[in-house]
């Protein structure tokens, strides 16, 4: 499941969601999207309370063994982004938390922490299908699912920050 580019400088590994890299950098996710909200709907910028509020709300410890993974993406060693998974039912795991940090953006490394989380539900977690949700205003992530074979779905139950509803098959 580890992956990296010829010239070693890109490195994509299981990391435990609890160490401190994992944890900035889920931060950096959380302070990310929850900016982007409430630019969105109230049109200010996310308070560290509000930020703080929401990695609260959402916590991230499903992301660890037997039933999740947690990737961090290193690029020269340093931390570039990450994603998570972890099964919902037998066959079916869940994406989540796909960050790439600023600083490493249009540079395919979004694509690369897809492929590897494909890996990890694949070949750790014994999935067949992994599903993911996100919202309207998360454009870029939307058009990579799209290029990468994820197709529009139903939404399987509601949930308040969840517009938009995708899987894709792993065994094709």
């Amino acid at each position: 499941m580890t992956t990296s580019s010829p010239a070693g400088a890109l490195v994509v590994a299981p990391e435990p969601v609890a160490a401190p890299d994992s944890a900035a950098l889920l931060r950096a996710y959380y302070r990310d999207i929850v900016d982007r909200y409430y630019r969105q709907h109230e049109g200010r910028p996310a308070t560290a309370a509000e930020i703080d509020g929401a990695l609260a709300d959402e916590p991230s410890d499903h992301l660890v063994a037997p039933h999740g993974v947690f990737l961090v993406a290193r690029r020269a060693g340093e931390p570039a982004g990450c994603a998570g998974v972890h099964l919902l039912s037998p066959g079916t795991a869940e994406l989540t938390r796909v960050y790439v940090a600023a600083g490493a953006r249009r540079r395919g490394l979004g694509g690369r922490l897809l492929a590897a989380a494909e890996t990890a539900a694949r070949e750790v977690l014994g999935a067949t299908t992994l599903r993911l949700d996100t919202r309207d205003d998360l454009t870029e992530a939307r058009a990579m699912y799209a290029r990468s074979g994820y197709a529009a779905i139903p939404a399987p139950y509601p949930k308040r920050y969840a517009d938009h509803w995708f899987a894709k098959d792993l065994t094709a």
